[in-house]
């Protein structure tokens, strides 16, 4: 009674090594995006204390820049990315520069006036492009075989972008003066101010930074997402998720909570595909029982020294 005949045992092999591969690949993917918004979203927070909620915003502007340029005016895939990430990132520092930083310490304002700049971002790219959903073809088509399994170049092309940008933030942060500028900002701004540290202008770059974060994350994922004017509200909703599980303004937990979500959003939309929609719950679910064992967050800041 306990023997399982071969011919349904391999065939159920394979299912479950293909749905175990597909959440693998996926994770690492949906995660290395996820990262580099929830970097970004942290540096802000970690630097100037603003909670930014337009932050996924520019991520959209980013992905209707390379739509635009690619599939209206058929621009090459590279010079639409030089267009339209420097573009992006201009746009966040000037929005920076106009709009938050004359209202930044006051914290309630500055969170009504990063999701209405979010919502004008939206009602923009409704009246310009309609509600309609758009896609942009792979960076690199076709696939390569690792290890027996066929991966999707584009998918290899967001890891690699991820991986390399992890590395220069991280890199930025740890090893440049503008990385000490950065990190003695965080911990305390009037006496970043009595160094010489020019605050304003550290906070501006910060910003800028964070944008530029954004915008990349877009031209990692633009490619396998879909786009349309709301697709910056799902991943705003998983950053913040993601940034008080892993810690606020922790960098580093910025980048493991990314993954641990990436993971459970994966795993839900895979195993149970009919209640996808239920994968928000799931994250803040794991999120809160994170922060039940740990209140701070997996890398949440003891001492402000410690921030970054």
């Amino acid at each position: 009674m306990g023997f399982i005949p071969a011919s349904f045992l391999t065939p159920l092999l394979h299912i479950i090594s293909a749905v175990i591969e597909r959440i693998i690949i996926m994770t690492l993917v949906t995660g290395g995006v996820y990262a580099l918004l929830a970097i970004g979203f942290s540096l802000i927070f970690g630097n100037a204390r603003v909670i930014n909620l337009a932050h996924t915003g520019f991520f959209m502007l980013t992905a209707y820049g390379l739509w635009y340029f690619m599939r209206n005016l058929g621009i090459d895939a590279v010079w639409a990315i030089l267009i339209t990430v420097p573009s992006v990132t201009l746009l966040g520092i000037l929005a920076y520069r106009y709009l938050i930083n004359p209202i930044r310490e006051h914290h309630a304002a500055v969170l009504l006036m990063t999701i209405a700049l979010a919502m004008v971002f939206q009602q923009l790219m409704k009246w310009i492009f309609s509600s309609l959903y758009w896609a942009i073809p792979a960076l690199i088509p076709g696939f390569t075989e690792i290890l027996g399994v066929r991966v999707l170049n584009q998918h290899l092309l967001t890891l690699g972008i991820v991986v390399v940008v992890i590395v220069v933030v991280w890199l930025i942060l740890t090893k440049t003066k503008l990385g000490i500028a950065l990190r003695a900002t965080a911990q305390d701004a009037e006496v970043a101010n009595l160094m010489g540290i020019s605050v304003p202008r550290t906070l501006m770059i910060t910003m800028g930074i964070a944008t530029a974060l954004a915008a990349i994350a877009a031209v990692a994922v633009a490619p396998i997402w879909t786009i349309y004017p709301g697709m910056w509200t799902p991943p705003l909703v998983m950053i913040m998720v993601i940034v008080v599980l892993g810690g606020l303004g922790s960098i580093k937990g910025a980048i493991i909570g990314a993954f641990i979500i990436a993971l459970v959003e994966v795993s839900v939309s895979t195993l149970m595909p009919s209640y996808a929609y239920l994968k928000v719950v799931f994250a803040i679910l794991a999120m809160v029982i994170v922060l039940s064992v740990r209140p701070g967050g997996l890398f949440g800041v003891i001492f402000e020294e410690e921030r970054l």
